[in-house]
């Protein structure tokens, strides 16, 4: 589809990452462009929400991949360090286990050296185990962002490069084989093992059910650095806001799309709640993507109908806990993680075929106010705790100072007794001086999610690079789609990243590689 010599009227869904990215190229390239976003915020699952001096990021916290932000700035003719305020993270996470294993926690740092530093003090060997592992990983890495995030896919050329296909025989059992299994052939530490299988989560995944090429994830917290944006991920939000506007783009709050019109298996325009129907010569939707084609489109305009989704796999659903807490918490990093002696169980709970909340829980906290001072009243600590659950709208809803659906509350309640015995802070539920749950109904609710998922299609092999969903409808002419379960995936830079696929599609670029940045920024 290339549309760039016709008109260019653009219609924007949803005021996300992936949509307010999107809306921004568009104009930068001309065209007259209209975001409409549902809520009365932008940001989508980036969300924020404040309350008694905390401000809480109400989805991504991991500042990962800078030169994919730092690329996506340049195209619109600014960079990340004159938008954001972006500070490296030392220690990049801390790891605590079940005190049963009597296993010590441990401070992760960034760094080659630093990591391998870590796992030969951890178990003799592992060391230069982990120097092969990272060398493969920044491969695999820059394999993945050369020949594959940026490919739209439109053919199978890039696929079939003679350069790639000389690299199959190593490719192949990255492909085939799962992530733990790969770690697990590596080394024995189990806490060293869930270091490394643990950003499977990143993906909406399992280590036991996305392939071992995703070790590539490892040279983001390890080879690299993590960064966080000072203000939060909202500043990221309001940035790219900033930059649409100023590109031209309108955006209107509080506007929820409820179809996408069509005329002879053309977009047309979308209609908005209330009757106003909006013309256009492009819809890009940053909805979810079951949603959109679900929902917002008649049976017969869907390239992925209800049934196309009965055999696909979500990523889990999430518990969320924000959490106001008076007096200082030194026992958690600014990112913390603590992992479950159960391991492969809690994937099981969250997967397999009796799905339910596991208990204790591997979970992820996020402590910004260690880094940034702005997000909590003095004396306090702000606490993001996310728990992956099932992806089941069933589940229940959270609410506002324990007004959630009970079953919810009891999980979060047993959330904080676990963060509190693990971590050594005792008097931790006595200190909460604000709280807050988000549960998969609430998903469901607000983002439309399919089952009440927390972050898009997981990356099993079967949804990863070609066999994901394209960023354009096979149905309806000038109908893209952008987002984490589009091309190339889950995440803030793979969100960015679907943006530009969306305009390489418009310029006809086949290329696999990104779009030119401008001589001069």
């Amino acid at each position: 589809m290339t549309l760039v010599d016709g008109p260019r009227r653009a219609v924007v869904i949803g005021g996300g990452v992936g949509g307010l990215a999107s809306a921004a190229l568009l104009a930068s390239e001309g065209w007259d462009t209209t975001l409409f976003e549902a809520r009365d915020e932008l940001g989508g699952r980036a969300g924020s929400w404040e309350r008694d001096g905390f401000r809480f990021d109400t989805g991504p916290s991991w500042y990962l991949m800078p030169e994919v932000f730092e690329h996506f700035f340049r195209l619109l003719g600014t960079t990340a360090e004159r938008e954001l305020d972006l500070v490296p993270l030392d220690p990049a996470y801390r790891v605590y286990s079940d005190p049963s294993t009597g296993l010590s926690p441990l401070d992760v740092r960034s760094g080659r050296a630093e990591a391998t530093a870590l796992f030969e003090g951890v178990e003799p060997g592992a060391g230069a185990r982990l120097d092969a592992y990272l060398d493969s990983a920044a491969d695999a890495y820059d394999l993945a962002v050369s020949r594959f995030l940026y490919d739209t896919y439109e053919t199978t050329a890039g696929l079939r490069d003679p350069a790639l296909l000389r690299r199959m025989p190593q490719l192949a059992p990255l492909l085939t084989r799962s992530l733990a299994r790969h770690v697990e052939r590596r080394f024995t530490d189990p806490r060293l093992r869930q270091i490394l299988e643990y950003p499977a989560v990143f993906l909406g995944g399992s280590p036991y059910g996305v392939p071992s090429l995703y070790h590539l994830m490892s040279h983001l917290d390890l080879g690299d650095r993590v960064l966080y944006p000072r203000g939060g991920f909202t500043e990221l939000v309001a940035a790219i806001a900033r930059l649409a506007e100023a590109s031209g783009v309108a955006i209107e709050t509080g506007a929820r799309v409820t179809a996408i019109t069509t005329e002879a298996a053309v977009a047309t325009g979308v209609e908005l709640a209330g009757g106003h129907r909006v013309p256009a010569d492009l819809v890009v939707s940053g909805a979810d993507l079951h949603h959109t084609e679900t929902r917002l489109l008649p049976r017969a305009a869907q390239t992925y109908p209800e049934e196309w989704w009965r055999s696909r796999t979500p990523s889990p659903g999430a518990l969320l806990v924000m959490l106001g807490v008076e007096g200082r918490l030194p026992q958690l990093a600014h990112h913390t993680l603590l992992f479950a002696r159960e391991w492969r169980e809690n994937f099981t709970d969250i997967f397999g075929a009796r799905p339910r909340i596991p208990a204790p829980a591997s979970l992820y906290i996020c402590r910004p106010s260690a880094t940034d001072p702005s997000v909590a009243p003095p004396e306090h600590e702000n606490l993001f705790v996310l728990v992956p659950v099932p992806a089941d709208p069933q589940l229940g809803h959270g609410g506002i100072d324990g007004g959630g659906d009970a079953a919810i509350e009891a999980a979060a309640d047993e959330v904080i007794a676990q963060i509190a015995e693990w971590c050594g802070i005792p008097d931790l539920a006595e200190r909460i001086v604000v709280r807050r749950t988000v549960a998969p109904g609430d998903f469901a609710d607000d983002f439309g999610a399919w089952r009440g998922n927390a972050l898009g299609l997981a990356h099993t092999l079967g949804q990863s690079a070609v066999f994901r969903p394209r960023n354009t409808s096979r149905k309806v002419e000038g109908l893209s789609y952008v987002g984490a379960s589009t091309l190339p995936g889950i995440g803030l830079p793979m969100c960015l990243i679907s943006a530009e696929l969306v305009v390489k599609r418009l310029r006809g670029d086949r290329s696999p590689g990104p779009l030119a940045e401008p001589a001069k920024v």
